[in-house]
């Protein structure tokens, strides 16, 4: 079962999916005074940081 967990920990890290938790790993270890924030917070400004700028091949 241990390598299921594994497994499961690893796809959702190649994924993305455990960014929220990667992130509150982070402000917990490196800014521990301050808020971190909710979830939704920080999906809308991952989704802002990657759209905004410019996005063209040429």
């Amino acid at each position: 079962m241990s390598w299921l967990k594994a497994l499961w920990r690893g796809l959702r890290a190649v994924s993305g999916d455990d960014a929220y938790e990667r992130y509150l790993a982070h402000q917990r270890r490196a800014h521990p005074g301050a808020a971190a924030l909710s979830r939704r917070a920080f999906f809308q400004s991952e989704l802002q940081r990657k759209w905004s700028g410019i996005n063209r091949c040429c």
